[in-house]
C-alpha cells in the first residue's frame, strides 16, 4: 500500500479534516516513530507489532570478488515482531472483533 492511498483511506473515513491536515498529522507520527528508534525506544501499536533497534557489531568483513579485509563500523537494523490480532488476519482466522480499520 502507498502513502497516497492511505491517505485517502484516512480521508475517506475523517472527511471533516482537510487532505492537508490528515498529510500533516501522517508526517508527524512517521517523524515520531523514527525519532523514537533513534534514540533506542521501541514501538509498540497494539494488534500489530512491535518494532525494534538492533544491533550489528563492529567487525572485520571481507570483500569478496577482491577478498581485501575490510572493518565495518556498528550498525542497527529494525526488528519487527508480528502482533497476534494481525497475525490472525493474514493467516486467514476468522475472528468477529477484527475488522479493517484504516
Amino acid at each position: 500500500m502507498l502513502k497516497s492511498q492511505i491517505l485517502a483511506k484516512l480521508h475517506k473515513k475523517h472527511n471533516n479534516l482537510s487532505t492537508q491536515d490528515i498529510e500533516d498529522l501522517f508526517e508527524i507520527f512517521i517523524k515520531k516513530i523514527s525519532n523514537s528508534l533513534k534514540d533506542g525506544q521501541n514501538i509498540e501499536i497494539r494488534g500489530f507489532g512491535t518494532i525494534s533497534r538492533k544491533i550489528n557489531k563492529e567487525k572485520i568483513v571481507r570483500n569478496p570478488k577482491t577478498n581485501e579485509k575490510l572493518f565495518k563500523n556498528k550498525s542497527f537494523k529494525l526488528h519487527f515482531k508480528i502482533g497476534k490480532i494481525l497475525h490472525r488476519k493474514i493467516n486467514g482466522f476468522t475472528d468477529s472483533h477484527i475488522e479493517d480499520e484504516v
